[in-house]
């Protein structure tokens, strides 16, 4: 057991009831604290600035130099999995310690103290297609149902480079993007705000230093480049992909934002939670072939708010639905050569489950909008309007220890 995930820890900083960060989580973020950003920590409801814990010496033969006085934590995330886990394990054991209170209060801030900022600088970002039940349900709408899977589906993780720029935080608001788009019936396109605006739900995980460009990362070594999880909205503009998306994939259509929740929860932490994926039929090339349980049974929840109602549950979801596992996309992604660095981010793609009520996109929820879903002011939504909050949360739950994500919320606001 990674000494830090034992579910019989204490810490001496109070935890409050279903809280998303117990002493076994210790995600990682960057907060600004008096107008200057650092990375943190997390035990309840109270932040813990890393880098002063640096200075009391609390990292003392695990890092020379303090790499959490820093805009992002890409620094640390150039160390390599020991260091994360014992860095990790060190804030855990310090935490426990009553001894140390005395010393470490000064290193603490309530969550109301400080504003959440990116946790790292994106350098690239790529986005899968790997949950099944999604791309069925996407190649049964716009194909039919005995040929809703593309031939290459089962034999390669699909994917796509996307827009790192545009990867934004939990809080920031989004405009509704524009571009053309093709009318059913029309002759050519017309020019104007997207109509179809869909949330995605998705997970991401961010990666380590890889090797080399040339090199490539062996499935059973892909754990030691992943170092955390984070929630991921990928806005998507239905109407404009569907006229640009052919032939070449998305891109107006998703590049305008992306959204992620402000914690990165490890992969030591998410250990507990592993579990079985899909039995992959045919069998994978051997570059593919994993051993041991790849997946991870994470819940997941979307809610829909506006000005007229509070948040409401349209979809709950799990990312054990996923078909190709994240060692899988790592081990393909660089398959080839390409190399991958600190603080690349890699989506999951939309993660559905095997009934509507676990549908991860507005475009199967409401069935490409010809189920719309009510909403509890007698309003109806087939898909996102201007004023809506999409609302995402995560959390693991298991012999009494809960790990979550917190959440990730950005609200709509009109074209500008």
């Amino acid at each position: 057991m990674i000494e830090a995930n034992n579910p019989l820890l204490k810490s001496w900083i109070s935890v409050p009831d279903g809280s998303d960060f117990p002493i076994q989580n210790i995600p990682f973020g960057i907060a600004s604290i008096n107008n200057k950003n650092v990375a943190v920590s997390r035990i309840g409801d109270a932040v813990i600035n890393l880098s002063k814990l640096f200075e009391l010496d609390v990292f003392e033969g695990i890092l020379n130099d303090n790499l959490f006085n820093s805009d992002f934590l890409n620094s640390f995330l150039k160390e390599n999995k020991a260091t994360w886990r014992a860095v990790r394990n060190q804030i855990s054991i310090v935490f426990q310690d009553e001894s140390k209170k005395s010393k470490l209060e000064s290193a603490l801030l309530d969550i109301e103290e400080v504003t959440m900022q990116m946790p790292v600088k994106v350098g690239d970002y790529t986005d899968f297609y790997s949950s099944r039940q999604h791309a069925y349900n996407v190649g049964c709408m716009f194909r039919d149902p005995d040929n809703a899977l593309l031939p290459n589906w089962l034999h390669i993780p699909v994917g796509y480079h996307g827009r790192a720029s545009s990867i934004i935080l939990s809080e920031q608001s989004i405009h509704r993007p524009k571009g053309q788009q093709m009318p059913v019936g029309a002759e050519k396109p017309v020019f104007g705000p997207c109509k179809l605006l869909d949330f995605e739900l998705e997970m991401a995980f961010i990666t380590g230093e890889g090797k080399p460009l040339g090199q490539h990362i062996d499935i059973s070594e892909a754990e030691d480049y992943i170092f955390g999880m984070v929630i991921f909205n990928d806005w998507s503009a239905r109407d404009i992909q569907k006229w640009e998306y052919v032939p070449l994939g998305p891109f107006l259509a998703k590049n305008f934002a992306s959204s992620i929740s402000p914690w990165i929860v490890t992969l030591d932490a998410l250990e507990p939670f592993r579990c079985d994926g899909e039995n992959q039929e045919p069998e994978v090339l051997p570059y593919l072939k994993f051993s041991g349980n790849k997946n991870i049974d994470i819940n997941l929840e979307v809610q829909i708010g506006s000005d007229n109602f509070e948040p409401h549950t349209v979809s709950k979801s799990n990312y054990k639905y996923m078909y190709w596992n994240m060692n899988q996309q790592l081990a393909h992604h660089t398959v080839n050569g390409c190399d991958i660095h600190a603080g690349d981010m890699m989506a999951s793609g939309t993660i559905s489950g095997n009934d509507e009520s676990a549908y991860g996109s507005m475009l199967e929820l409401s069935w490409k909008g010809t189920k719309p879903l009510a909403m509890p002011d007698g309003s109806e939504r087939k898909f996102i309007n201007d004023g809506d909050t999409v609302v995402m949360k995560a959390h693991c739950e298991k012999d009494g220890v809960r790990i979550g994500f917190d959440e990730v919320k950005t609200k709509v606001l009109p074209t500008y």
